[in-house]
């Protein structure tokens, strides 16, 4: 596939292309322009012209055009589905449940952006004071490779229901599922000029978007590191920065938790996306009294999980998104293991980009795995503990603050631990990955900045606040 720049379809300008690359049967299944600085310059330009077309639409006219994309999106869910089953080596039913949602985000913040009002303030010394919203202007969305359907609708509809121009910049690894969809946004009727996106290496292309005083701001779900050297480029210009971050969310079974709960809630939120999910559990603090029989439980149900082909309906879990990231995993547990901790299943790394499902006991909270070492797979680290005071801080040790789980039978206590808790989301009886569209979703400390994505406030971020004042009007 090309990038779309100005509606068209088109090389880099030297010609260079990525392949894509099928993590399940290592086969090249396409590739992409590696564009050049040229090619990002173009792509500003062209958006510059956009920002002032699409500001120009009336709220209306831009959510009846976003209706279309959640109608197109519906239409095309299988197909979009297939693309992100073969690109990323997600399972197909998680790629059809992922893509399912992506209407709904856009007729969400559609339907906000028709009944979105400014303010008149109170009369103030005889004058009339009014404040009003405004576009951005530019905004770069940069979308990571595990979810790259659910993440480009997450950061693309509200930057386009606020009136922005829109530049997408996917990952490298998945990049034909945002090209296919921003089509689909083309043929759905958002002015050419007004969408863009621009494929290559994210550490060169980047770097172009965060230092240029043309852009008005970037969101970007990825790594700490990533979002830390986005946000120091961003600076020169102070433009704004929305960023969603890693996580090591930790998952707390009290002593009266439903023991069959917290192990469903455990395998299945663990296991979605071969555990590349930014907000599932990944520290799992059982009380001293239960560890032993949770432990077996895990065993015996994750012994149950098939692995293959994404694309055969029986799987139950894909590979990693590509052979360097399993390799990572695979030195994440071996350092675990060499630190102390015993595994009791998995621990392989096969086919190059397969891991098995893992569980490690007998893991401490001086262990790296324990506090800032996140792993984006399908492992299981047991952390015991005897006081909920010792869980909590176990918790809260870590740098990041996405999200967190408590499993408890008794909600006031469950509540109370969650108060305690330095995460941006508390699921009480489930874990931080129960996420939906309305809720604010992002991290605390070195997971994220902004307040998060979601319809409760992120329309609100892509907006620049104006106010308008009359001197003695009243007069």
């Amino acid at each position: 596939m090309k990038m779309i720049i100005d509606g068209k379809k088109v090389d880099s300008f030297d010609g260079s292309t990525i392949p894509v690359v099928n993590p399940a049967t290592h086969k090249v299944i396409d590739s992409i322009p590696n564009a050049t600085e040229k090619d990002v310059r173009k792509a500003i330009d062209v958006a510059k012209k956009g920002k002032k077309i699409w500001a120009a639409y009336t709220p209306s006219k831009r959510a009846e055009i976003l209706f279309r994309v959640a109608e197109l999106l519906r239409k095309e869910t299988h197909e979009i589905a297939k693309i992100i089953c073969q690109e990323e080596g997600k399972i197909y039913s998680e790629a059809v449940g992922e893509v399912t949602g992506n209407a709904s985000i856009f007729e969400g913040y559609a339907s906000k952006m028709r009944h979105y009002y400014g303010s008149i303030l109170p009369r103030i010394n005889n004058d009339f004071v009014e404040v009003i919203r405004e576009p951005l202007g530019i905004v770069v969305c940069i979308i990571p490779y595990n979810f790259p359907a659910d993440l480009y609708c997450h950061k693309v509809a509200p930057a386009l229901a606020a009136g922005n121009a829109v530049i997408v910049k996917p990952s490298s690894e998945t990049p034909l599922a945002n090209i296919y969809m921003t089509d689909l946004l083309l043929r759905a009727g958002v002015p050419a000029e007004t969408i863009q996106i621009v494929t290559g290496y994210g550490a060169d292309i980047g770097k172009w978007f965060s230092t240029s005083n043309e852009i008005d701001a970037i969101n970007l779900t990825g790594s700490t590191n990533v979002g830390i050297q986005t946000a120091k480029n961003a600076a020169t210009h102070l433009k704004k920065v929305f960023l969603e971050l890693g996580g090591n969310d930790p998952f707390i079974v009290l002593d009266d938790a439903d023991l069959d709960l917290a192990v469903e809630e455990t395998v299945i939120n663990r296991m979605l996306n071969a555990g590349q999910t930014c907000c599932a559990p990944k520290r799992f603090i059982v009380h001293n009294s239960l560890i032993e029989e949770y432990t077996d439980k895990v065993v015996e149900r994750l012994s149950e999980i098939k692995q293959g082909n994404p694309m055969d309906l029986s799987i139950d879990m894909g590979p990693m998104v590509s052979e360097h990231a399993a390799e990572e995993i695979h030195r994440q547990v071996t350092m675990t293991i060499n630190q102390g901790a015993k595994c009791v299943l998995g621990g392989e790394l096969f086919d190059k980009s397969f891991y098995k499902p893992t569980v490690l006991i007998g893991v401490t909270k001086d262990m790296d795995i324990a506090k800032d070492m996140e792993v984006f797979g399908p492992v299981i680290p047991i952390i015991g503990f005897d006081t909920e005071e010792e869980a909590i801080d176990i918790a809260n040790q870590s740098i990041y603050g996405l999200s967190a789980g408590v499993i408890t039978k008794d909600w006031k206590r469950g509540v109370k631990l969650a108060s305690k808790l330095d995460s941006g989301t508390v699921a009480i009886n489930g874990s931080g990955l129960c996420r939906t569209a309305d809720m604010p979703f992002g991290g605390r400390k070195m997971s994220g900045t902004g307040g998060g994505e979601g319809f409760f406030n992120t329309l609100d971020e892509m907006h620049n606040i104006k106010t308008i004042l009359l001197k003695d009007f009243y007069n």
